[in-house]
């Protein structure tokens, strides 16, 4: 069974809704989910938030956030999940962020990147967690690197939701 399969089980058994927010991939996350059958009863949706203005204006991203840090940082990463499950109505977001190249971007080297789980807790508060990664590739392999790495995370998303 792939990850991504795994992920929607997961999900489906736990009776959890997933949404996205990603910049760096720009939607290939929520993609690769939809692709496994029964995704619909997980798969709320995704925002591709690949400029800075919708981070702030559709996932309520601090500007001065986003100014004081640029958009690669694992604050960001964090606000753009807790984003997406506001936006979406879902029990856990997701977010990606980073730099897929060739060039670095805002001071940041290729292949730096950023994923951010973000759900609540037994007792209604929010969490967060985001993760640095250092991927090595060209563009297209540091985006599919990223997509594998967050479906390994969400393949473990149920576990934290609720102390599980």
């Amino acid at each position: 069974m792939s990850t991504a399969a795994q992920v929607v089980a997961r999900f489906a058994r736990d009776e959890l809704t997933l949404a996205t927010a990603e910049s760096l991939t720009a939607g290939l996350v929520a993609a690769t989910l939809a692709d496994v059958p029964g995704a619909s009863a997980v798969l709320q949706g995704g925002v591709v938030a690949y400029q800075n203005r919708v981070k702030a204006e559709v996932l309520g991203v601090e500007a001065a956030l986003l100014a004081e840090r640029g958009a690669v940082d694992p604050g960001v990463a964090e606000a753009m999940a807790r984003g997406a499950r506001r936006v979406l109505g879902a029990d856990v977001g997701v977010a990606t962020t980073g730099v897929a190249g060739p060039e670095p971007h805002q001071g940041k080297p290729v292949g730096t990147v950023f994923i951010a789980l973000a759900w609540t807790d037994e007792a209604g508060v929010e969490q967060a967690e985001a993760w640095g990664l250092r991927l090595p590739g060209d563009r297209a392999a540091i985006r599919r690197r990223t997509v594998v790495a967050c479906l390994e995370r969400l393949a473990t998303a149920g576990e934290r939701r609720g102390g599980s």
